[in-house]
C-alpha cells in the first residue's frame, strides 16, 4: 500500500508539450506512471510521443481518459489558472511543479481548491513517487525503491539525497512525498504523517524539515498526540544566519521564529530522532524500527 498515487493512478500532464512537460513525463512513462493525457490550449488532437493524446482543456481529458491525477509542468504567471482548473475538472489530486507562483495567486487559489475536496501537493515541489507503482513530478526513480519507510520533506535536494542513502542501504520506501516550501502550500507535513499514520504498510517516518515558519513544530506536535510508528527527522539550514532567506522562499527566520535550534528541540520533545546529517537516517531507522 501506500499514500496518494498507487498503480491506480491515471495521470493527466498540464504543460505536456513545453520542455519541461514534455521531458519530464518521458521520464514518468519510462518508469511505468499511467500518463493517460496531456493537456496543453490550441495542441488538442496531437498525440505527445505517438502515445498519450493531448487535450485542450483538463475538463476534456477526464471524459475521454477517467484521469484522475494532474501534474502542472507551466510557467509561475498561469500556474494558478492551471490548478483552479484541475480542481474544477473534478481531479482529487493536484501536483504543481511550477517555482515562483506569486504568493497571492496561492492565496486566491486554495479556498477553491478546497471547495471542490481536492488535494493539491505544491507548488515548488518535486512531487511524489511510490516506488515500483507510480512516480508523479521530478523525483529520480532510479534512486527509489519499494519498501516500508514514508518520506515527507520540504527540500526536493534532500528528498534524493536521503532517499539515496536508504535505497543505498537496503531500505525501501512506501512513498516520498515533497511538499514544497513556499509560504502557501497546499500539503503540509501533517496531512502526510496523518496518511502514514493509517498506511499499515508504512512502518517508519523520515521528516525533513528546514528553517523558517512553524511548520516543523506543529509537525512535532501532531507527532506526539496522534503518530504511534518511528519518526527521524532532519532540519536544513542550522548554520544560516537570522533574517536571511535560505532556498526556499518560506525558508526565512523572523526574530526567534523559525530557527533550527526551535525546530530541533521540538522534534526531540516529541520523541523525534533527530539527525545532524542526512547520512544518519540510515543508523537511525534501524535502531527504532524492529
Amino acid at each position: 500500500m501506500s499514500i496518494f498515487v498507487d498503480r491506480g493512478t491515471r495521470l493527466v500532464v498540464q504543460g505536456i508539450t513545453g520542455r519541461e512537460g514534455s521531458f519530464h513525463t518521458r521520464q514518468m512513462l519510462e518508469y511505468g506512471t499511467a500518463v493517460v493525457a496531456g493537456v496543453t490550449p490550441g495542441k488538442g488532437g496531437q498525440r505527445f510521443d505517438d502515445k498519450v493524446p493531448v487535450f485542450n482543456t483538463v475538463a476534456e481529458a477526464v471524459a475521454k481518459t477517467g484521469a484522475n491525477t494532474s501534474v502542472i509542468y507551466v510557467p509561475p504567471a498561469t500556474a494558478a489558472g492551471a490548478i483552479l482548473e484541475a480542481a474544477d475538472a473534478g481531479i482529487p489530486l493536484i501536483v504543481c511543479i511550477t517555482e515562483g507562483v506569486p504568493v497571492m495567486d496561492m492565496a486566491r487559489t486554495m479556498p477553491f481548491v478546497r471547495s471542490r475536496n481536492a488535494r493539491l501537493i505544491g507548488p515548488n515541489c518535486p512531487g511524489l513517487i511510490t516506488p515500483g507503482a507510480s512516480k508523479v513530478g521530478i523525483i529520480p526513480g532510479n534512486i527509489c525503491a519499494p519498501g516500508r519507510v514514508g518520506l515527507v520533506s520540504r527540500s526536493g535536494t534532500l528528498t534524493y539525497e536521503v532517499v539515496n542513502q536508504l535505497t543505498r542501504n537496503g531500505i525501501g520506501q512506501s512513498t516520498c512525498v515533497g511538499i514544497g516550501g513556499d509560504p502557501i502550500i497546499g500539503t503540509d507535513f501533517i496531512d502526510c504523517l496523518r496518511a502514514f499514520q493509517e498506511d499499515p504498510n508504512t512502518d517508519g517516518i523520515v521528516v525533513i524539515g528546514e528553517i523558517g515558519g512553524t511548520d516543523e513544530q506543529n509537525a512535532a506536535a501532531f507527532v506526539k498526540q496522534h503518530v504511534t510508528k518511528p519518526v527521524v527527522g532532519f532540519i536544513a539550514g542550522q548554520t544560516a544566519p537570522k533574517g536571511r532567506r535560505m532556498g526556499h522562499a518560506g525558508a526565512i527566520i523572523s526574530g526567534s521564529s523559525g530557527t533550527a535550534e526551535e525546530k530541533l528541540e521540538a522534534f526531540e520533545a516529541a520523541g523525534i530522532g533527530v539527525m545532524r546529517r542526512p547520512a544518519d537516517v540510515v543508523e537511525m531507522l534501524r535502531k527504532r524500527i524492529p
